[in-house]
């Protein structure tokens, strides 16, 4: 590798099988590449809106943000933003402007191969589970601590399902140890997924292991790495109004290396940012413009989604609330002011619940309709989040894949053509106080007409007491069990598994590399 390459990178720090789609009997559909049928919602006027972007940029430039990493400030003050006291940075808004303008408004993502590929812009639609909990939870096993078996069963229930197009950053497999546990989730999502995979921003030696490792097992060169994003992080900013050591060496590694960053202030009104829904998202705002022209300074035309994960907290307790109206509210505001600067970006659906019952139902979706109707391009924690992100849930992954599921139906939009109306196949044939089971059209169409679910059961009363009166939750016990069983790795390649592993037996030899604060 030349001296720019990620190896060389890394050792400059230490120095310092195809999966198909969703079936249905009779029917195939393809949920990968989604477009989002429905009209965004305003929650603020545009005046509003407006008003709430300039005082982002006010804050930038006349309050600051804390910028903790050395070097992170030496690129803006080299830029020309202004460091007071020992770690201000004021940026101004010119610079800002900049930033926004050379962001790229489409990114194209790489799967493992071609057809999971995707792009992220304005009116895309992209779903990931839940993701980032230190716990799982089944049924069958009850909740526990993430495990490497957690991990990799998630992952095969993630790639089941088509409706998710890329990689979340999963279950925390705890039973690995820190220093070594980027080399397992990597080659994990290499050999059991062919979606686009997620890299934690654990400091640049763990970066440039699982950046090494995903280009070499793809066979690309370092030039082919760096033209489009083969890998993303998410940065949380620390809020209010700080930028942290390891976020902000992710921002520039993955900069530099053209991978996708989505930067992602979680603010929970009332805590780290205003108790009111427009002072929280401005804050937000904010905070994610920042890191958004941090891209642009280490590499004009970086990859960078906008992102925003805003809700309140229950003024009883302290905690997390989810899928509240103010979360709605927030995703709406969101939603506009990433129209403002154009970018793709990134809301998230969710649940505070603590089992898959009711309420986690209600809150997941009322975010999720939040995000639908903000225009999100990306909504990350779709299905499966429990306990506010402290558990993922086997079975509401499933439960929450059907409505899902559902939304991309939607998607696809309907169609009025004459045969669709079928005045001749359907309509003219049938009798008044007639049936239509037997039409012309019926009859071509009954396989392929309606969606059909993987765990909701249409049955009536007797017939779903015959059965055995199972619940959803059992059902959705029934189908993970069945996909995890399956064991398929779709994708493992051959000939280059041997030098993925020769690779992680001898960086951890070298005593891998541990996670820098």
């Amino acid at each position: 590798m030349t001296d720019g390459s990620i190896g060389s990178k890394r050792r400059n720090r230490r120095r310092a099988s195809q999966d198909a789609p969703a079936k249905t009997v009779g029917r195939t559909v393809d949920y990968h590449n989604l477009r989002s049928p429905f009209p965004t919602m305003d929650v603020f006027s545009p005046d509003q809106a407006a008003s709430m972007h300039e005082t982002a940029l006010t804050i930038l430039e006349d309050l600051g943000t804390r910028v903790l990493l050395p070097e992170a400030r030496e690129i803006f003050t080299k830029a020309g933003a202004t460091l007071r006291g020992d770690d201000t940075i004021h940026i101004g808004r010119d610079m800002v402007n900049a930033a926004l303008s050379s962001a790229p408004k489409s990114i194209l993502c790489k799967g493992g191969i071609p057809t999971k590929d995707f792009v992220l812009e304005q009116g895309r639609l992209v779903f990931q589970a839940g993701a980032g909990a230190p716990h799982a939870t089944d049924l069958d096993r009850g909740r526990r601590p993430g495990s490497a078996r957690d991990y990799i069963e998630y992952l095969q229930l993630t790639q089941h399902f088509d409706v998710f197009q890329m990689i979340s950053p999963q279950v925390e497999p705890q039973d690995v140890a820190t220093h070594l546990r980027h080399y397992f989730t990597t080659e994990a999502q290499l050999i059991w997924s062919n979606k686009f995979p997620f890299t934690f921003s654990r400091g640049t030696p763990q970066v440039m292991d699982c950046f090494e490792m995903i280009r070499d097992y793809r066979g690309l060169s370092d030039a082919d790495f760096a033209s489009a994003p083969q890998t993303y992080t998410i940065i949380n900013t620390n809020s209010p109004r700080t930028l942290d050591i390891p976020m902000a060496q992710g921002l520039i590694d993955f900069a530099r290396f053209g991978q996708l960053s989505i930067v992602t202030p979680f603010t929970l009104m009332g805590a780290m940012a205003p108790i009111t829904v427009a002072g929280a998202i401005t804050l937000s705002h904010a905070e994610a413009l920042a890191a958004i022209t941090l891209t642009q300074l280490v590499n004009p035309g970086a990859p960078v989604a906008y992102g925003t994960f805003t809700s309140n907290v229950d003024m009883k307790s302290g905690a997390p609330a989810f899928g509240t109206p103010a979360h709605f509210q927030a995703s709406l505001a969101a939603g506009q002011m990433a129209r403002l600067i154009g970018l793709p970006w990134r809301s998230a659906a969710g649940s505070a619940s603590n089992s898959n019952d009711v309420q986690a139902a209600n809150e997941n979706q009322m975010g999720l309709w939040g995000c639908l109707m903000a225009g999100a391009t990306v909504v990350i924690h779709a299905a499966g989040w429990l306990e506010g992100g402290l558990t993922v849930s086997y079975e509401k992954l499933v439960t929450d894949v059907e409505v899902l599921n559902m939304v991309a139906e939607l998607c696809a939009g309907a169609s009025a053509d004459p045969a669709d109306i079928g005045y001749a196949t359907a309509i003219a044939e049938v009798e008044p106080q007639g049936h239509f089971f037997a039409t012309s059209q019926t009859m071509e169409r009954y396989a392929t007409a309606f969606y059909d679910p993987i765990v909701h059961d249409y049955a009536n009363f007797g017939t779903w007491t015959e059965r055995g009166a199972t619940d959803a939750n059992n059902r959705a016990t029934d189908v993970w069990k069945d996909i995890v069983a399956r064991k398929d790795q779709p994708g493992l390649k051959s000939d280059s598994l041997g030098q993925l592993k020769d690779f992680i037996a001898r960086r951890t030899a070298e005593g891998g590399a541990p996670p820098e604060s």
